[in-house]
C-alpha cells in the first residue's frame, strides 16, 4: 500500500468527515459493539470540532481513506496526566474499503511523528475496556496499557505511546 498524506480538514471538507465516521459507526452497529451514539458524529459537532482544528484526513492515492481526531489537551478522559507532555487521539475511522489495518498503522506513524514535532513524549487514547480486539491492535503497535478509568457511561482503557528522539520503525 502506497503511504498516506494527511492533512487538517477543513469545513470544506465536512462532508468527508461525517461520511467516514457515519460509515464506521454503522459498521460498529452491525457487529454489535456500537460507540458513537448520533449526537457524537452529528454535523453540528463535527463542524465544531473542524473549526477547532481537530479533525485530520488521511489520503491513500488521492482518496480519502480515514479521518482521525487530535488533540493536545484532553482533560475529559486523561485529567491525571501533564497536558503539555502529550497528544491525544480520538474517533480514528477508516473506510470499509480501506479496512485491514494499513491506514490505521500509518495514522498512527503520522500521529507520532507529528507529536514528536509538537514536542511531545507521549501519544495516548483510549477505548471502550471491553474490546479486546481493538486492544491487541494498540498493543500489537507498540501502545503500552496506562489504566482503567470511568468516563462518564464509559469504562475505558487507556494506552500510551512514549516518543522518543528515535525515528519510529516503519510499517
Amino acid at each position: 500500500m502506497s503511504p498516506i498524506s494527511v492533512r487538517q480538514a477543513t469545513l470544506d471538507d465536512i462532508s468527508i468527515v461525517s461520511e467516514i465516521l457515519a460509515e464506521a459507526a454503522a459498521w460498529l452497529d452491525r457487529q454489535n459493539m456500537s460507540l458513537w451514539q448520533p449526537e457524537h458524529i452529528a454535523l453540528s459537532v463535527i463542524r465544531q470540532e473542524i473549526e477547532l482544528g481537530l479533525f485530520y484526513i488521511a489520503f491513500c492515492e488521492g482518496v480519502a481513506a480515514g479521518v482521525v481526531q487530535f488533540q493536545t489537551e484532553d482533560l475529559e478522559f486523561w485529567p491525571d496526566v501533564i497536558q503539555a507532555d502529550s497528544a491525544f487521539l480520538h474517533r480514528l475511522a477508516v473506510r470499509r474499503s480501506f479496512a485491514g489495518g494499513a491506514i490505521s498503522t500509518q495514522i498512527f506513524q503520522w500521529a507520532i511523528e507529528h507529536s514528536r514535532e509538537l514536542g511531545k513524549h507521549f501519544l495516548r487514547l483510549d477505548c471502550v475496556a471491553d474490546r479486546p480486539r481493538l486492544r491487541s491492535i494498540y498493543e500489537h503497535f507498540g501502545f503500552k496499557h496506562h489504566s482503567d478509568r470511568q468516563v462518564g457511561d464509559y469504562f475505558v482503557a487507556r494506552y500510551e505511546y512514549e516518543i522518543s528522539d528515535r525515528l519510529d520503525r516503519d510499517c
